[in-house]
């Protein structure tokens, strides 16, 4: 069969290309670029808890040694901090006193957060990331990355799609699918007449990355209305960003309009922000890198049109406020990859690709309709809410939750209505994940007698059966493997529609002993049932799959280009 063409070769199409490759599925990269990536330390992004994972999962790459996990966060408005979030790590005991705030101590609600339990967001250069993204890529022998390779045409048959390029390596291409990761400006989307409606220049910041040294160090800080600047809606709201060896991003929110960002006027920033943090004159510093990031929110109509599906920009932009568009994008991948693969092994089956919009197009949707409420809200200025009592502090823990990845401004979507989702059954068993959301990462016992983490296992393309089994962890596997439940629960994952992996786990967030999980490849419950009831697990795998609608594949995996 022919390898899935991915147009694009950012950190989305890269991704893709990847998590494909993991399960034995071909793919084709065009890039329009030379293949490398220029680096620009004022072109970060931050990954949270379950992207770092996946990044790290596909890559192989200790991201957390070539990025920068902050020690904690810090909301501060005029010379008061609003809101300190602590991410304590394993085994700390209480946290220090923080005695910095523009020349103050800490003052507001201070928060320690177990590392172990919710890990703190991972702020990297993206040029890194996709480094580390191409060198995975290059030990993997079922991707092919073209370079200078311009898309140009596609057409559409039921048994493929074929792609044209003009470049040095003018050729068309045939896939069995076409995925379009390449950008906002994307050709995918234009060639398949695709509307993209939104809003443009919804915020603009001017950015800076600097070597120099701050009182909070390790902490990420949003600073609403400095007291060094005049107040409204253009008074100042300053982010800074911790990266390794004492570089930092710094981000000023501009006013609306299209004023030129000078060199002269970002050096000043500079100056003013870093002596108003330092309550005093401007400390020594290194200007490494400048720029200006304007943040649109658009939205496609349409994320598939037959064989041609579109992910990350192509298919959203979003920013605002502190939300990550590179995390929805990344989430896209690990969401079609799976679907994708399915289709691609045993047969096109249209509801299971067909799900892929439903569920990612409704949970940007929904993150960008937060975004789009909140704006006029929290930049609005002198409304009849900003007198409200205790609104500062509101509009400060929403700014908060949008970069920490929490709430409806940050936390990862979930699919509780998706088409995928199955019936509700009698032995449905209430945990603390909902049906449709990403699963909790513990600590599991595998089928070969490993200690895991659940996350190293998603992404293989199988089904996911947990049993909570308290006390297994003590024992070998041989003791309890044919004891209890686990011959009945093993038959059962036997017989499933798909291939399934049987793991174990001593405790799971709200789950008692024996409840029985059902996991997604992509880490989302399914559903949570007591005990073994193969019926039900079989009729919520099915559902999974998109119903019963598989049909096989006479056809072998080649990647070839014509």
């Amino acid at each position: 069969m022919d390898p899935v063409i991915i147009v694009g070769a950012g950190p989305v199409g890269l991704t893709l290309a990847l998590a494909l490759a993991r399960q034995e599925v071909p793919s084709v990269v065009l890039d329009e670029g030379p293949g490398k990536d220029e680096q620009r330390l004022a072109r970060t992004v931050v990954l949270h808890e379950d992207t770092a994972a996946l990044m790290e999962r596909l890559t192989g790459f200790p991201l957390s040694e070539a990025g920068f996990r902050w020690a904690g966060w810090r909301s501060m408005r005029r010379r008061q901090v609003m809101r300190h979030v602590r991410f304590q790590e394993p085994g700390e005991t209480d946290p220090q006193v923080d005695t910095h705030g523009v020349g103050r101590p800490l003052s507001g609600p201070e928060e320690t957060v177990e590392g172990s339990a919710d890990l703190p967001p991972l702020h990297i250069a993206q040029h890194v990331l996709t480094t580390a993204l191409r060198e995975a890529i290059g030990e993997e022998h079922l991707v092919k990355v073209v370079v200078e390779s311009r898309l140009d045409a596609i057409e559409q048959e039921p048994s493929g799609v074929t792609a044209h390029t003009r470049g040095p390596k003018s050729t068309w291409w045939r896939g069995s699918y076409l995925v379009g990761c390449d950008g906002p400006r994307s050709t995918v989307r234009k060639l398949q007449d695709i509307r993209f409606p939104g809003r443009t220049a919804v915020e603009r910041h001017a950015v800076a990355a600097l070597r120099t040294e701050l009182p909070w160090q390790g902490e990420a800080l949003l600073h609403r209305t400095p007291p060094w600047r005049s107040s409204g809606p253009s008074g100042g709201e300053v982010t800074a960003r911790p990266l390794d060896d004492d570089v930092w991003r710094l981000d000023w929110l501009l006013p609306p309009g299209k004023d030129l960002v000078t060199p002269d006027l970002l050096v000043a920033r500079v100056r003013e922000t870093l002596a108003g943090w330092t309550g005093g004159s401007t400390p020594p510093y290194e200007l490494l890198d400048t720029g200006v990031h304007t943040v649109h929110h658009r939205l496609a109509r349409r994320w598939r049109v037959g064989r041609v599906f579109l992910a990350g920009d192509a298919a959203h932009l979003l920013g605002a406020l502190g939300t990550q568009g590179l995390d929805e994008g990344l989430r896209d991948a690990d969401n079609l990859a799976w679907k994708l693969a399915l289709a691609w092994h045993h047969g096109s089956h249209e509801a299971l690709l067909d799900s892929y919009q439903s569920e990612r197009r409704a949970v940007v949707a929904a993150r960008l309709r937060a975004a789009d409420q909140a704006l006029p809200l929290l930049r609005g200025g002198k409304g009849l809410r900003s007198y409200v009592p205790g609104s500062s502090r509101g509009h400060d823990a929403l700014l908060s939750d949008g970069h920490l990845g929490r709430g409806a401004l940050g936390a990862p979507g979930a699919y509780t209505n998706s088409p995928l989702m199955p019936p509700r059954a009698d032995s449905e068993a209430p945990v603390d994940t909902l049906p449709g959301a990403q699963v909790v990462d513990v600590r599991v016992t595998a089928e070969d007698g490993s200690f895991v983490q659940l996350r190293d296992r998603l992404g293989r393309g199988a089904l996911l059966v947990v049993l909570i089994a308290p006390g297994t962890g003590v024992w070998e596997r041989k003791h309890w493997v044919s004891a209890g439940l686990m011959p009945r629960l093993a038959a059962a994952v036997s017989a499933l529609p798909h291939t399934a992996e049987l793991l174990v786990a001593e405790t799971y967030p709200g789950a008692a002993a024996h409840n029985v999980l059902l996991i997604r490849p992509d880490g989302h419950l399914v559903t949570a049932l007591t005990g073994v009831r193969p019926a039900d697990l079989y009729a919520a795998a099915e559902a999974t799959l998109g119903g019963a609608e598989q049909q096989p594949v006479t056809t072998e995996a080649t990647a070839t280009s014509r």
